[in-house]
């Protein structure tokens, strides 16, 4: 583990951290020396996560999270509030890819991934805002892609959910000035997106993308440690972050 100053010391909520990308930025985090609070459904992951993190000399917690609940969302960031008297960042990460053509008309998979992507986000955001304000900084980093840029045939649900995900992020930037704000954009990123739901012959084709392209979840986690650790004047907006065999 390194060992910055308390001053650098961060108290980091970090959403989707069961598996994937936010999992690998809870390792990268704790061993930068922050604290993680980590949220998601599957506790028993996040259970195994923590023991982890602190067998390695980390500091850690976590606490079942669904982020399609306002309600869930606000016990996940009140807790921390109540425990740290403080919140430094937010990673909104939680994410989930269903993909299909817009004809296979997968209304339940739209609305999933509305709720998961883009409302999730929200609900993030409403949550930690008036406590981030309150302390007269902070910083959210909201997990995009690089769907959140280009549009892709059985992807267009997806992309506009990361393309809503990165005009949110730009509208609180601006509306900030204490506050700092960054999307960090995935591409091809080894995690378990290209396994949940959708059409199985777009999965099946994804899944063999990602194995032959994908980078570790640890590269983007690298990313937002990167924006986390400048200094409080300086905010890093937009990281893209993708294989570069990737088209």
């Amino acid at each position: 583990m390194n060992s910055p100053t308390t001053a650098d010391h961060k108290i980091v909520l970090i959403t989707g951290a069961s598996s994937g990308i936010g999992a690998a930025t809870a390792r990268r985090l704790a061993a930068d020396g922050h604290h993680v609070v980590l949220g998601a459904r599957r506790v028993d992951r996040l259970e195994a996560l923590v023991a982890e993190l602190r067998a390695a000399g980390g500091r850690a917690e976590h606490r079942e999270l669904d982020v399609t609940d306002l309600d869930s969302v606000r016990a996940f960031v009140d807790a921390a509030h109540e425990r740290h008297g403080r919140i430094d960042v937010l990673v909104n990460n939680a994410g989930v890819m269903p993909l299909s053509r817009i004809d296979a008309l997968r209304v339940d998979d739209w609305n999933l991934m509305i709720d998961v992507n883009l409302r999730g986000t929200l609900h993030g955001i409403a949550a930690v805002l008036p406590y981030l304000r309150g302390q007269g900084g902070g910083h959210v980093v909201n997990v995009a892609s690089v769907s959140a840029y280009r549009v892709d045939p059985t992807a267009a649900v997806y992309c506009a959910t990361k393309f809503a995900v990165r005009a949110l992020s730009e509208g609180l930037r601006q509306e900030s000035r204490d506050i700092r704000v960054t999307v960090v954009s995935p591409g091809y990123t080894e995690s378990e997106l290209a396994d949940q739901g959708g059409d199985p012959e777009v999965r099946a084709a994804v899944r063999a993308a990602s194995q032959e392209l994908a980078i570790p979840a640890s590269a983007v986690a690298d990313a937002i440690g990167y924006a986390i650790a400048q200094p409080a004047n300086v905010d890093v907006n937009e990281l893209v972050v993708r294989p570069t065999a990737q088209g």
